[in-house]
């Protein structure tokens, strides 16, 4: 009986330590303070390949500002690289960015 009670414990934690891997928050917060207009976002899970689509869409992301984007693409990825290209024609990549770790990320 006690080693019944011992497994059952046993299967109990590996669940719980395993749920929260999958329930990861992946929300981050965006702020633009580069003084120019972000008008196109992207962020792709490192094991895509390509670039998804853009983010932003038909909006635009103003210096002074912040959008919340949840990169949460089902594939349980944490690492994305993010691709910020602004209206000066300036680009700015950032690889393997860990969004089930951080909560906000600043362009400067």
């Amino acid at each position: 009986m006690r080693r019944l009670a011992t497994l059952a414990l046993s299967a109990a934690l590996a669940f719980s330590s395993a749920v929260p891997a999958l329930s990861l928050d992946r929300r981050v917060t965006i702020i633009n303070n580069t003084g120019f207009t972000i008008v196109r976002f992207f962020g792709s899970n490192t094991g895509s390949g390509s670039w998804e689509e853009d983010i932003l869409g038909e909006d635009v992301l103003p210096s002074g500002s912040s959008v919340v984007i949840n990169f949460d693409d089902s594939t349980g990825y944490c690492m994305f690289d993010f691709r910020a290209e602004f209206e000066d024609g300036d680009v700015l990549e950032r690889a393997e960015v860990n969004v089930c770790e951080i909560g906000t990320f600043t362009y400067e």
